[in-house]
């Protein structure tokens, strides 16, 4: 019995001083399971309030800052930011830059508002920054005194436009610019025609800044964007100023021309500088149609060789009053018409110009020109169902 006593006492012991001994070694041994910490690298390399806005309030003042942009054209100057300002409010300012793994100290900025304002409170301005040296920026924002107090509490915007190879800036030929899109605008139709006629004459992208539309136009202008066709542009101008319905303050009121038009034109130039060729800036009622060419690249290859040192071209508007339409009704087709929208196809009768007034023009330029020269050729236009004719 003793015996017997002696050889479960000694088996109880090995047993607890087994487990003792696994319990030590779970306990110091890391689990597969568990999450190994991080090893302590390089610091952020820039704060984190980053806007991915397309307009973003500037602190400690009345301005709205859209987007900046490198651009070296300017002697001393690095990076272009393109704003809406309150004109009646424009301070000196400085520019204060997120360097690769640090804050650069200030350098003074170049405030540039546009002439054309129309009266309105606001309008479009541009601030032109030098980047100190040794400075590798990726992020830029404006301050109202030249050291910030809180620096990382600042609001950044990403510098666009940063060179990287040939190849890659050089994607497309033809760009369009579509002004403003706002209020309950569904022209359908119209819209999809004139975006199947760009694509006919070459065109690689059309860029559209949207406030606001129907919902049918919503849903087609999300199909092409999808594509690749259309690239969308949220712009909430409505969510920072009272925008205005028309061109003159006088007459409509508000704080800014036609929903910032100046402004997001002006932006898509820039937007569309190191991907494209040529830009065209215009309405959705006009298209630039040539007649003399299969599209518009190769009218533009023709036009360049012809005049070299020209980097803009202003095109003549020419008006084909939707109330005219062409007798036969071949282009009145059954099945678009719950398609709401008008049908520019049946509108074919063009006003002759009254030579006493003013006609407006379109552009068509060349964004990268360095100091571009203007060519204004007398070449046709649509509107109201409006072509522009080259």
């Amino acid at each position: 019995m003793e015996r017997t006593s002696y050889f479960k006492n000694k088996l109880f012991f090995l047993i607890t001083t087994s487990l003792i001994l696994m319990l030590i070694l779970a306990v110091r041994t890391p689990s597969m399971n568990r999450p190994i910490p991080k090893p302590l690298g390089a610091p952020a390399p820039c704060p984190s309030l980053v806007s991915e806005e397309s307009i973003t309030p500037l602190q400690n003042t009345a301005h709205l800052l859209v987007s900046a942009y490198m651009d070296q054209r300017v002697d001393g100057f690095d990076v272009r930011i393109i704003g809406i300002f309150k004109r009646d409010s424009i301070q000196p300012l400085d520019c204060f830059f997120c360097c690769l793994y640090q804050l650069s100290t200030s350098t003074p900025a170049r405030i540039l508002p546009h002439s054309d304002h129309f009266g309105f409170p606001y309008g479009t301005t541009d601030v032109l920054c030098q980047i100190p040296q040794s400075c590798n920026a990726t992020h830029v924002t404006l301050l109202t005194q030249p050291t910030p107090v809180k620096p990382f509490n600042q609001t950044w915007l990403p510098i666009r436009n940063k060179k990287t190879s040939e190849s890659e800036e050089r994607r497309f030929d033809f760009t369009v610019c579509i002004s403003s899109l706002f209020g309950d605008y569904n022209n359908v139709l119209q819209y999809t025609q004139a975006l199947e006629m760009y694509r006919l004459l070459g065109v690689d992208r059309v860029v559209i800044y949207k406030t606001s539309c129907g919902p049918e136009l919503s849903h087609l202008l999300e199909s092409y964007s999808q594509e690749g066709f259309v690239e969308i542009v949220p712009w909430p101008i409505s969510e920072h100023l009272n925008p205005s319905h028309g061109w003159l303050h006088s007459e409509h009121g508000g704080d800014v021309h036609y929903f910032g038009q100046l402004t997001t034109l002006n932006e898509c130039i820039y937007r569309s500088m190191q991907r494209s060729r040529y830009v065209l800036l215009n309405d959705i009622d006009e298209i630039i149609m040539p007649y003399q060419h299969d599209n518009l690249t190769s009218l533009m290859n023709m036009l360049q060789q012809q005049h070299p040192n020209v980097g803009e071209f202003l095109i003549e508007n020419h008006i084909f009053p939707k109330i005219h339409f062409e007798p036969s009704g071949r282009f009145h087709l059954r099945q678009w018409s719950r398609v709401p929208g008008v049908n520019i196809l049946e509108h074919i009768y063009k006003e002759d110009p009254d030579r006493t007034i003013y006609h407006p023009h379109k552009m068509i330029i060349q964004p990268r020109s360095q100091r571009p020269k203007l060519l204004k050729r007398n070449l046709g236009s649509v509107s109201r169902s409006r072509f522009n004719q080259l």
